[in-house]
């Protein structure tokens, strides 16, 4: 008797699970629209509220990324905070083009530049800066996956050399002569396609924006996970030896793998700056990039739905802290990410997938 009940349960799973998903989809939709409600309303909510879900949702695009070279292909990268970073400096750079006009942007001014830097060509279109939001952080994920693959660097290794790479990349975008702003990066943004980036119609279609590209991340990498490239990036992680002894060469497919993961983290830069309104190199700290292995590692690593509830659910803890205990709030993340280490090694999603199985 036993037995149908559970063909049952599975059958009724799916369903569940996608009218769920719905729902939440559906409400992210609706969310931005209800800025535009009276604040006496009852459903109204803040342009803080919203800025503060469309960053969080940036950051769970970076879990995704993440996500598919740690969880399918088993490379711990403590660098993708530089990629994240990369994104949001190509977006920040078209912000101040458009907020200074025909004037060079004004910490250029300040320290008596007299022209702009060649590589800030182009940089007044917004097609050339989506462009570079792409390029840069592909181009060097390229460059260094390539040397760092062929020289069969893995492990504990390759995540020093990550976090080495950011660190670099850090104390170079907080000197003044690069060119980048320095320790105060930029800010002051006005403009966004001839749109005021305070107004509230611009909050909303950035919020739609980070929506649009977090599903379209999701998908992509459910996609890739379901597929015969998939099933040779879970071959890498596991039995790298066996795949090649099997005739596949794996810098290939980690190569691209690891490529469009910095790609989705540029993406998510991009989606950050106009949001909250700033970068600077603290973006590129080692301690960020630490931070979204551990948004993964709650969520549940290799799972991709996994890490987006990591993200929301870590960074919500942590907006929820800062206010409620903000002398304490560090001491609170650090238990609730000891707990889930000792308790849950498999993260959120081992649990529910724990109990569904109960």
């Amino acid at each position: 008797m036993s037995q149908p009940v559970t063909i049952a349960f599975v059958r009724r799973a799916p369903g569940a699970a996608t009218l769920l998903t719905g729902i939440v989809v559906l409400g992210l939709l609706i969310m931005p629209f209800l800025a535009l409600l009276p604040a006496s309303h009852p459903l109204s909510i803040s342009t803080y509220t919203l800025t503060l879900v469309g960053k969080i949702l940036c950051y769970a695009i970076v879990a995704i990324a993440l996500d598919l070279v740690w969880g399918y292909a088993g490379m711990l990268s403590l660098g993708h905070g530089l990629f994240f970073a990369l994104g949001g400096y190509a977006m920040g750079m078209y912000l101040m083009r458009q907020a200074a006009g025909d004037a060079l942007p004004g910490f250029m001014s300040f320290l008596s530049w007299d022209a702009l830097p060649w590589f800030w060509w182009g940089t007044q279109h917004f097609a050339w800066a989506m462009a570079l939001v792409i390029l840069v952080p592909g181009l060097l994920a390229l460059v260094f996956g390539y040397f760092a693959f062929r020289s069969k660097i893995k492990g504990v290794y390759f995540s020093i050399m990550t976090q080495a790479l950011t660190y670099a990349g850090m104390l170079l975008f907080f000197r003044n002569e690069t060119g980048f702003g320095g320790n105060n990066g930029f800010t002051g943004f006005t403009t966004l396609l001839g749109m005021p980036i305070t107004a509230t119609s611009t909050r909303i279609a950035l919020f739609l924006a980070t929506v649009v590209v977090l599903l379209g991340s999701l998908a992509l990498g459910l996609m890739l996970a379901r597929s015969r490239f998939g099933r040779i990036l879970t071959a890498v992680r596991d039995a790298e030896g066996r795949l090649m002894f099997c005739g596949y060469d794996p810098r290939g497919f980690k190569l691209l793998v690891w490529t469009l993961s910095a790609v989705l983290c540029g993406i998510a830069g991009a989606l950050y700056v106009p949001q909250v309104g700033i970068i600077n190199p603290g973006e590129m700290s080692p301690t960020n990039s630490i931070e979204a292995a551990i948004w993964v590692a709650f969520g549940g690593r290799g799972t991709l739905v996994g890490p987006v509830l990591g993200a929301v659910m870590v960074n919500g803890a942590k907006s929820v802290f800062t206010v409620a205990v903000p002398e304490y709030w560090q001491l609170f993340l650090g238990l609730i990410f000891i707990g889930v280490t000792l308790f849950l090694p498999r993260g959120v999603m081992g649990l529910l997938r724990k109990e569904d199985r109960g």
